[in-house]
């Protein structure tokens, strides 16, 4: 996978966006948006790929569906900011699927993290036998999720096009 830095058209950021909204947009339907050939548009598709701009495809899944109904935030502080120690806590919370994002801050937390449980009893046991048991954790401060209005993947690219 290629890192460097490549400079991006007005084509390949409405491609990025029109990925965004939809991934599972038929080459064909995309270069019809974007104003190009088809060929010319999987071109451009693999490359923003293979420079890792667009770093992978998903499906938007109903949680509650399929009976998640709790959602947690969790803001953890350890007691220690030593690199060594964000990243033994980075690796430990790493290996567990109820944290969907992890995110390390700055200021009077550092982390931030989404945890989904079936429900409250579930986010407890998750609470007490797996976070909180983290090593260097100095405390845990849990906000549960009422309701989402706004939920946006990615960026806003329409502030850039």
């Amino acid at each position: 996978m290629k890192t460097q830095k490549t400079k991006l058209d007005k084509i390949d950021l409405q491609i990025l966006s029109e990925l965004q909204l939809n991934g599972r947009i038929s080459n064909v339907e995309l270069a019809n948006l974007v104003n190009i050939s088809p060929p010319s548009c999987l071109r451009r598709v693999k490359a923003l790929e293979d420079t890792n701009f667009v770093k992978g495809y998903n499906a938007e899944i109903n949680a509650e569906l399929l009976n998640f109904k709790v959602t947690v935030f969790a803001y953890v502080g350890l007691e220690s900011q030593a690199e060594k120690d964000l990243q033994i806590f980075e690796n430990y919370i790493s290996v567990f699927p109820e944290v969907r994002e992890c995110h390390m801050l700055m200021g009077e937390v550092d982390f931030l993290l989404k945890i989904v449980a079936k429900d409250w009893d579930d986010f407890q046991k998750f609470l007490t036998a797996k976070l909180t048991q983290a090593p260097k954790i100095s405390n845990v401060k849990t906000s549960l999720n009422i309701r989402s209005t706004k939920s946006l993947p990615g960026i806003p690219f329409e502030v850039i096009i």
